[in-house]
C-alpha cells in the first residue's frame, strides 16, 4: 500500500483541464477581497472588540494578518511554480505524496462548507431582520436550522440564496465573477461611506482603555479575526482558469491579503473610537456605529450593503469549493462523475451542484453558531501543510525560475508562519481540538474505505502489479 505516492511535476503531467482561461490579476484579487471582506468587517469586528481585545482589535488584527501574509506567500510561489488547480490539495500531492493531499483538501472542503454555510446563515439573518422592520415576517419554522424546542426547522431564506448562488456559479468562470465584482464595489461604497461619516464622531477617550484584557486579550482577538481573513485561497482555486497564472495569481493573493488588511484596520479603528467597545456585542456593529451617533439612515443603507455584499462570499467561497472538488474527483479520490466539464461552460457544473446541495443540508438543517472555531482550525492546518510544503519544494526543485514568485528568506518564513499558525490553534479551546480530531477520523475513513481504491494512481499500477 502506497498512501504516499506523489504527482509529479514536470510539464507533460501538468496538461491543461480544457477550461477557459479568461481570468486576469484584477478578477483575482477582485475574487480574494469578495471571499475575504464579509462578517469579519460587518460582525465579527464588534464581537471581538467587546469580547476580548477593546480598541487593541487593530493589533489583533495585524497579528493575524501578519499570520495570513506569510501563509499567502507560501501560496503565492506554489501557485506560480505549479500553476494547476486544486490549490493546497495540488501543492501537497506533488511535494508530500497522495495521503497528506488528500488531508489538505478535505480540510479546505470543511472549511468552505462550514464558511458558505455559515455565511448563508447570516445572510438570512440580516435579510429577516430587514423584512420584519418592514412588517413582513416568515413563518417560525422556515426562520432558523433545525430545533423543535424553538420550533424551527429549516432555514428557508439561507437555502434559496444557496440555489441561486449555486446556479450562478455554475456559469462560465468570467460570468459567475461579474456579479462578484459588481457586489466587490459596493462593498467598498459602504465600507467607505462609513469612514467618511465615522471619521467626524470618534472620541480618543472611546480608545480607552486600549487593551482591556492585556496583551492575551489582543492574542484571543487574534485567534477570532483570524476568521475574518479566510478566503485568500480561494485565488489559488482559480490557476487554470487565468491568462498568467505564474504572474496573476500571486499578485491576487498578496493583493488581496493586504487591501484587506488595511480595511480592517481602519474600520476597527473608527468602530471603536465612535463607540465604546464594551457595547459592540450586537449583530451589526458597524451599523449599529452609525445608529449610535444619530444617522439611521446610513445605517440602514450599510444593513443594506451587508446584506447585498455577504453574497460575495458565499459566491467566492462555493467558486472555490466547486474547483477542489473537481480537482480531487479527477485524481479518483472522490467519485468521478465530478469530474466532468460542461460541455458549451467549460465548467465543473456537477461539482457546483454537489457543493450547492451539501452547503444548502449544513446551512438550512444545522446549527453553525458553534463551529466557527471549527471552521478556523482546519484552515490553520491546512496552512501550515502548504508552508511544510514550500521547504519539501525548495528541496525537491531549488529555487524558483526566472518570472516565478519567490518567497524569501527561507527558511525562516515558513517556520514563522508555521510558528505562529500553531499559536492560534492552541489559544482554541479543548471542544474544537475535540471535533477537529473527530474530523481527521472522518477523512481518513474517506481515503481508506473509498479514495485510496480509486485513486487514479492506484488504477494506474493494477496492471504493472499483475503482470
Amino acid at each position: 500500500m502506497d498512501i504516499f505516492r506523489k504527482k509529479t511535476i514536470e510539464p507533460a503531467s501538468l496538461k491543461p483541464s480544457g477550461m477557459k482561461k479568461e481570468l486576469k490579476s484584477t478578477d483575482l484579487i477582485m475574487l480574494g477581497i469578495g471571499a475575504i471582506i464579509g462578517t469579519g468587517i460587518f460582525v465579527v469586528t464588534g464581537v471581538a472588540a467587546a469580547e476580548t481585545a477593546g480598541p487593541a482589535l487593530i493589533i489583533s488584527f495585524i497579528c493575524a494578518a501578519f499570520v495570513v501574509i506569510l501563509s499567502g506567500l507560501s501560496f503565492a510561489e506554489f501557485a506560480s511554480r505549479i500553476p494547476v488547480l486544486g490549490g493546497p490539495y495540488a501543492y501537497i500531492y506533488v511535494v508530500f505524496g497522495e495521503i497528506a493531499a488528500w488531508m489538505t483538501g478535505w480540510f479546505f472542503i470543511c472549511e468552505c462548507f462550514l464558511a458558505i454555510s455559515s455565511v448563508a446563515s447570516g445572510w438570512s439573518g440580516y435579510l429577516q431582520g430587514f423584512l420584519s422592520s418592514a412588517g413582513i415576517k416568515l413563518p417560525v419554522a422556515l426562520t432558523a436550522a433545525y430545533n423543535a424546542e424553538k420550533g424551527t426547522y429549516i432555514d428557508i431564506i439561507a437555502v434559496l440564496v444557496l440555489i441561486a448562488v449555486t446556479y450562478w456559479v455554475s456559469l462560465e468562470a468570467k460570468t459567475a465573477l461579474r456579479l462578484n465584482n459588481i457586489m466587490v464595489y459596493v462593498k467598498f461604497g459602504i465600507i467607505l461611506l462609513f469612514i467618511v461619516f465615522g471619521v467626524f464622531f470618534v472620541k480618543p477617550g472611546n480608545w480607552q482603555p486600549f487593551m482591556p484584557k492585556g496583551f492575551s486579550g489582543v492574542l484571543d482577538g487574534a485567534a477570532i479575526v483570524f476568521f475574518a481573513f479566510l478566503g485568500f485561497d480561494s485565488v489559488a482555486m482559480a490557476a487554470e482558469e487565468v491568462k498568467n497564472p505564474q504572474k496573476d495569481v500571486p499578485k491576487g493573493i498578496i493583493g488581496s491579503i493586504v487591501i484587506a488588511t488595511g480595511l480592517y484596520i481602519v474600520v476597527t479603528l473608527i468602530l471603536t473610537g465612535i463607540v465604546p467597545f464594551d457595547q459592540l456585542n450586537v449583530k451589526d456593529p458597524v451599523a449599529f456605529a452609525m445608529r449610535y451617533v444619530n444617522h439611521g439612515v446610513v445605517g440602514s443603507i450599510i444593513s443594506v450593503g451587508a446584506i447585498l455584499t455577504l453574497l460575495t462570499v458565499t459566491i467566492s467561497m462555493m467558486y472555490s469549493l466547486a474547483r477542489v472538488l473537481y480537482a480531487i474527483s479527477k485524481d479518483g479520490l472522490l467519485p468521478k462523475f465530478m469530474s466532468h466539464l460542461d460541455e458549451k461552460r467549460r465548467t465543473p457544473k456537477n461539482a457546483t451542484y454537489v457543493a450547492g446541495v451539501v452547503a444548502i443540508i449544513f446551512a438550512g438543517i444545522f446549527p453553525l453558531n458553534l463551529l466557527a472555531e471549527f471552521t478556523n482550525i482546519v484552515a490553520l492546518m491546512h496552512l501550515i501543510l502548504v508552508s511544510l510544503g514550500l521547504l519539501k519544494l525548495r528541496k525537491m526543485k531549488g529555487l524558483p525560475k526566472k518570472g516565478e514568485f519567490k518567497v524569501p528568506w527561507v527558511p525562516v518564513l515558513p517556520i514563522v508562519s508555521i510558528l505562529t499558525c500553531l499559536f492560534l490553534m492552541v489559544r482554541l479551546d479543548v471542544a474544537t481540538w475535540i471535533v477537529f480530531f473527530v474530523s481527521v477520523v472522518v477523512g481518513l475513513a474517506i481515503y481508506f474505505g473509498y479514495g485510496y481504491k480509486h485513486s487514479l494512481y492506484e488504477q494506474k499500477s493494477k496492471p504493472q502489479q499483475s503482470k
